[in-house]
């Protein structure tokens, strides 16, 4: 018998042996969302409580059955090696952070506590790499709450120009001032009262400041810890759940190491993030890989395939009698052997983002310091609240209507202005998180008359230098980037934002532009005149 036949053998037969289910108990749903998006959507849930080791919390939804202890760890042995695996490979292999510098050598508890804040409400939705800029340029312009606190919503925008999620900014400032005008400048001590008291901060935020910045024994849960939790006890069922949720969060409570709290988190979020990543794990570099379910199952399908492993047993062994476990994989999407531990789990399917069409106008006119562009704000809420944008309405279907509204949005701002000057320039596709949006790109040169140089409150005349700097988002940089006519092709940039502009087509031959040269040169005055006004 070959070692790894035998040691399936024996993991076979552990779990194999009856066990006894889990009740569930009861618990009421938050009565209000935070108002914006946590890594993997775990922060709608309702303020955390206190857990036992199994995870059962006497306020918490009625499950519809119970849960087998397969989904969960079985006693103090699994959970201490669990710990203590998965710290010992932090120690070793944690990527050297600004954030995590500072929650080190800061000895101040409430600007340790600001320095994690500001970390966590960055990387929602946003990747390590990117984020890094930002926080260290953050931190040198802010350090301390106070210094937040007096800054304008401006600045703040400005800053965070390209980072997205641009509510996230406004909303870390208005928690700064809170503290700082109602909580005489020290930030709350537990994750309860840091959810309670702050705006935007949601479960998962609380959690991690309460256990990095002050010590509290509380676990966490976001998109990297539900992935490995998912995985470690083989849950199948869509993490974003109410049922799963519950559960992840009683399992991340379970595990919490008391005695390091906070790089425990830190620990469980940087396996998801290195290793235990959502397509190619790298499971033969995983610190608890003899823990995982996932990985034992793997092994097992393997060995049933190969016909090493006799008999056909139920290999999750989940509510034998009680019908269908709503923590194991869906029925309708069974075990797929090429995906190995990346069966879990399975994640509903994302409800694609509304498409919406809008037409953006770049308007240029001379000044002392060479070209200015005029900029508009947007509202104080809703998408891209306060941010600065170029002119634009909602798209009209038809191109005649399209350029009067365009043409009277601009004029709105800036006067009279030559309508035959109005150019379309192509057009940019951008995705936010709910919403597909595509701009209709037009240019609009001020050339021979007098520059314009008072405006209404909301607009501003910018050099092409102080646009680059501005708080402005992606988007519109995209867009100007189209007038100037530097985007060369249709698929440059993102994934999540597209361009084209006439500039990108096919150059004609040498010998069609010598045969265009000759007949526009035979074009009439009157036909020139009409192709005019039909700009």
């Amino acid at each position: 018998m070959t070692p790894l036949v035998s040691r399936l053998s024996r993991l076979w037969a552990i779990m194999r042996k009856p066990r006894a289910a889990v009740g569930s108990g009861h618990r009421k749903q938050a009565a209000s969302q935070e108002g914006r998006q946590k890594h993997a959507k775990n922060n709608s849930q309702a303020k955390p409580s206190a857990c036992d080791g199994l995870a059962r919390q006497p306020e918490e939804v009625v499950l519809q059955a119970s849960v087998s202890s397969y989904h969960l760890f079985r006693d103090v042995a699994e959970v201490t090696a669990f710990r203590g695996s998965l710290l010992s490979w932090y120690d070793q292999e944690k990527r050297d952070l600004p954030w995590r510098r500072r929650a080190e050598d800061e000895m101040d508890l409430d600007r340790r506590a600001y320095a994690v804040w500001v970390s966590e409400v960055m990387l929602q939705q946003t990747q390590v790499a990117t984020v890094i800029n930002y926080y260290t340029g953050w931190m040198q312009k802010w350090p301390t709450l106070q210094d937040l606190a007096s800054a304008s919503l401006e600045e703040v925008n400005q800053l965070w120009a390209g980072l997205g999620y641009y509510s996230r900014g406004r909303r870390l400032q208005e928690g700064a001032r809170k503290v700082v005008e109602e909580l005489g400048g020290h930030m709350p001590r537990t994750a309860e009262t840091l959810q309670q008291l702050l705006p935007g901060v949601g479960r998962y935020t609380a959690g991690a400041i309460a256990s990095i910045a002050f010590g509290q024994a509380t676990g966490v849960v976001d998109g990297n810890v539900a992935r490995v939790l998912c995985r470690v006890r083989a849950i199948g069922a869509d993490p974003s759940s109410t049922l799963v949720s519950q559960q992840l969060w009683g399992l991340a409570q379970q595990l919490v190491d008391p005695a390091r709290p906070g790089d425990f988190n830190q620990a469980a979020m940087e396996l998801g993030a290195t290793v235990c990543t959502p397509q190619r794990p790298l499971c033969s570099q995983c610190p608890v890989e003899s823990l995982c379910r996932a990985r034992q199952r793997v092994e097992q399908e393997q060995l049933l395939a190969s016909g090493s492993l006799s008999g056909s047993p139920d290999v999750e062994e989940c509510a034998p009698n009680t019908g269908h476990c709503h923590l194991c994989l869906p029925p309708s999407e069974p075990w797929d052997q090429t995906l190995g531990v990346v069966n879990f789990p399975r994640k509903a399917s994302r409800k694609p983002p509304r498409e919406e069409s809008s037409a953006t106008c770049v308007l240029e006119q001379p000044g002392a310091l060479g070209a200015q562009i005029l900029l508009v704000q947007r509202p104080n809420s809703g998408l891209l609240a306060g941010l600065w944008e170029f002119p634009s309405v909602t798209w009209e279907p038809s191109e005649q209507l399209q350029r009067k509204a365009l043409l009277q949005e601009l004029q709105r701002w800036a006067g009279p202005l030559p309508a035959t000057h109005l150019r379309h320039l192509g057009e940019v596709v951008h995705t936010f998180s709910h919403i597909k949006l595509t701009y209709q790109v037009y240019g609009l040169a001020l050339e021979g008359q007098t520059p314009v140089t008072t405006v209404p409150p909301g607009a501003r005349w910018l050099t092409q230098e102080e646009f680059h700097t501005a708080a402005v988002s992606t988007a519109m940089k995209k867009v100007f980037r189209v007038y100037q006519g530097q985007q060369p092709g249709t698929c440059m940039g993102s994934k999540r934002s597209q361009v084209s502009s006439p500039c990108s087509r096919k150059k004609p031959r040498m010998g069609q532009q010598v045969l265009d040269n000759f007949f526009r040169s035979h074009i009439s005055t009157d036909a020139h005149s009409l192709n005019s006004a039909a700009q």
